[in-house]
């Protein structure tokens, strides 16, 4: 699913990661790990296209295409998903019209037809419903007010509703309650079609999800077993 190859990133003349060497299979639940500063959330955001983030050498091959020079947008139409530890605020855009936005581009992207209104209200609402989500939050600007544990079943409706192909999630557990943990781990045991990349530092929430493989970072580098 994710091929990393000799990927070496700096931002603004600094080296942030070292020829990094990562495979990422079809179905895996795969821990990144590393102390505060390794470069963990450094390689989340490069996997997923942020432009701050300099590529100098090396490759990434997604899904069988080298995706070393898309763009961020491309990279999320093609199935990459990232759940960032720190969201912006977004006043005056509401979360239904985001994700009515964001569900239509990925059905033209991936199908070549638009999205109806009807197909995408049932699809919130269904997706709403198994998050327990509060219907009143849907017309609420995007994260404006909500709780650290609200962020994150926010994210999860983006996960759901756009069922990318590989999902990096960047300390999803980051002040969420024990119910809010629980959803998180739930959500992945049952999205069995997409890969995950999970950044934790909490054992009792990466044990709920039963591991499949670790990797650990130290000072920008990958750290041999």
């Amino acid at each position: 699913m994710l091929t990393i190859k000799n990927l070496t990133v700096s931002m603004n003349n600094r080296e942030l990661l070292s020829d990094i060497n990562l495979e990422i299979k079809s179905g895996e639940r795969h821990l990144l790990c590393g102390h505060n500063g390794s470069g963990k959330s450094t390689l989340a955001q490069t996997i997923v296209g942020i432009p701050e983030y300099e590529i100098k050498s090396g490759q990434i091959i997604f899904d069988n295409h080298d995706v070393t020079k898309e763009n961020i947008t491309t990279r999320a139409l093609m199935g990459i998903f990232l759940g960032a530890q720190h969201v912006p605020e977004i006043p005056g855009l509401t979360l239904i019209s985001f994700l009515k936005h964001s569900c239509a581009a990925h059905t033209h992207f991936n199908t070549g037809r638009d999205l109806s209104m009807a197909e995408f209200l049932e699809n919130l609402e269904n997706t709403r419903t198994k998050l327990n989500i509060p219907r009143e939050w849907l017309n609420r600007s995007i994260n404006v007010g909500f709780s650290g544990g609200e962020r994150k079943r926010i994210m999860l409706l983006r996960l759901m509703l756009t069922n990318p192909k590989f999902a990096i999630l960047d300390e999803p557990d980051s002040g969420a309650d024990a119910e809010t943990k629980k959803l998180i781990a739930d959500t992945i045991y049952n999205m069995p079609n997409t890969t995950f990349l999970i950044i934790s530092h909490q054992t009792d929430f990466t044990e709920q999800i039963n591991i499949t493989n670790t990797t650990t970072l130290s000072d920008g580098k990958i750290m041999i077993k």
